[in-house]
C-alpha cells in the first residue's frame, strides 16, 4: 500500500474524558437539541438561522464572534433559533488547500490531526461556554463525529459528502438535526434520496465494528444551488423551487418534511452580500405560500467580523481565509430582519 500510519488517534471516549463537557453545559445541549427538533418537526414555528464564518480557522476571532451573536440571540430568541456555524473542516475541490482546523491548527504550518481534533474541541466547548448556544458543524469526515457527538446540535452534509454511502449510513445514527444538501450538480432526487436513507435504520462498518442504528427522523434537505458543465452558478432558492421540493417531498415517504436554505455558495454565485437579498426572497416566498411556510425551516448564512475574504498569512483578526463571508454589521441588521420577518 502507498500508505504509512503515522500515528493511531486517541479513542473517542477517551478523548471525550480528557476534554470533558461540564455537566451544567450537557443539560444545555439536551434542551437545545429539543428545541431544533420541534423546529423540524413542525411543533415549533421558531425559524432557523445558522450562521457563523465559512470556515472557523482561529479560536479568538471565533470566540469573539459568537460572543456578538450571544448578545443578538438574547433579542430574538423568541422568535428564532440562532445555531453559530462553527465549521473546522473544510472540503477543497481538488483535495488541495487549507482542510479545516481539524487538518491544520495553524493553517501556515503542516497538518497535525491530534493536535487539530484538541484544537477544535476547545474550540466548540468555549463557544458554547460563552454563548450558550450549542454548534453546527460539516461532517465531511464521518468518523470523526464522535469526538463532538456530545457538543453539536446539528450537523450539515455537504454537497460533496451527500452521495457518499457512509456519509448517509453514519447520518441514520445520529440523535440530532442533519442538513444534507443538494449535491453541486443540483439533482434534487439525489438529496432526497440521500434524506430517505439518512431517516432509515441501517447495518454497515464503521470505526472497525458492525454496526447498527435506528434511523433519523431529523434529516433533512437543503438547498444550496448547483454549478453546470461550464462553471456556470444556478440558484434553487426561488419560488418555483421551493414549491417543487414540496411536491417532491410529497410523493415521497419522509419524515417531517423540511428545508433549510443556504444563502451563500451557488445560490449567490459567492457573491457573498447578495445573501441578505436572498435571505428576503425566501421569507417573502414563506409569506406567499402556506406549504412553503411549512416546508422551509431555516437558512444558512456565512459570516464573520470583516466582510469578504483574505489570503491565508495576511493575518486580519476575524476575516475569512476562505469563502468570502457578510461582515459584522450587515450580519446583525440581517438576524433582525429575519426575526421581524420570519
Amino acid at each position: 500500500m502507498g500508505m504509512e500510519f503515522v500515528r493511531q488517534l486517541p479513542k473517542p471516549d477517551d478523548f471525550k474524558k480528557e476534554y470533558a463537557l461540564a455537566d451544567s453545559l450537557k443539560a444545555v445541549k439536551e434542551a437545545r437539541d429539543k428545541e431544533i427538533s420541534d423546529v423540524l418537526t413542525g411543533k415549533s414555528d421558531k425559524f432557523l438561522v445558522i450562521i457563523g464564518p465559512c470556515s472557523a480557522d482561529r479560536e479568538d476571532a471565533l470566540l469573539d464572534y459568537i460572543s456578538r451573536l450571544a448578545k443578538v440571540n438574547e433579542k430574538v430568541k423568541d422568535k428564532l433559533v440562532i445555531i453559530p456555524r462553527i465549521y473546522t473542516n473544510k472540503p477543497r475541490t481538488t483535495g488541495e488547500g487549507y482542510k479545516g482546523i481539524a487538518s491544520q491548527p495553524n493553517p501556515e504550518k503542516e497538518p497535525d490531526l491530534i493536535k487539530g481534533l484538541i484544537a477544535v474541541r476547545s474550540m466548540h466547548m468555549k463557544a458554547l461556554e460563552v454563548s450558550g448556544m450549542t454548534p453546527a458543524d460539516e461532517m465531511l469526515y464521518p468518523e470523526n463525529y464522535p469526538y463532538l457527538d456530545d457538543i453539536l446540535s446539528y450537523v450539515a452534509i455537504g454537497a460533496r459528502s451527500v452521495e457518499d454511502q457512509q456519509h448517509r449510513l453514519t447520518t441514520s445514527g445520529f440523535d440530532v438535526a442533519a442538513g444534507m444538501k443538494n449535491p453541486t450538480s443540483g439533482d434534487l432526487t439525489v438529496m432526497l434520496n440521500s434524506v430517505y436513507a439518512a431517516q432509515h435504520a441501517h447495518t454497515f462498518t464503521y470505526r472497525g465494528w458492525e454496526v447498527k442504528t435506528t434511523g433519523n427522523p431529523l434529516a433533512h434537505t437543503v438547498l444550496r444551488g448547483s454549478i453546470n458543465a461550464y462553471g456556470r452558478s444556478f440558484a434553487n432558492y426561488h419560488y418555483e423551487d421551493l414549491q417543487r421540493l414540496y411536491e417532491l417531498y410529497e410523493e415521497r415517504e419522509l419524515h417531517n418534511p423540511a428545508a433549510v436554505i443556504d444563502a451563500n455558495h451557488n445560490n449567490s454565485g459567492k457573491k457573498f452580500k447578495e445573501q441578505v437579498r436572498i435571505v428576503g426572497e425566501v421569507l417573502h416566498s414563506r409569506r406567499h405560500s402556506d406549504n412553503i411556510k411549512k416546508l422551509v425551516k431555516g437558512v444558512m448564512i456565512e459570516s464573520y467580523i470583516e466582510e469578504g475574504c483574505q489570503k491565508i498569512g495576511e493575518g486580519i483578526y476575524g476575516k475569512s481565509i476562505t469563502d468570502p463571508c457578510l461582515g459584522w454589521d450587515d450580519s446583525e441588521k440581517l438576524i433582525y430582519y429575519i426575526a421581524e420577518n420570519c
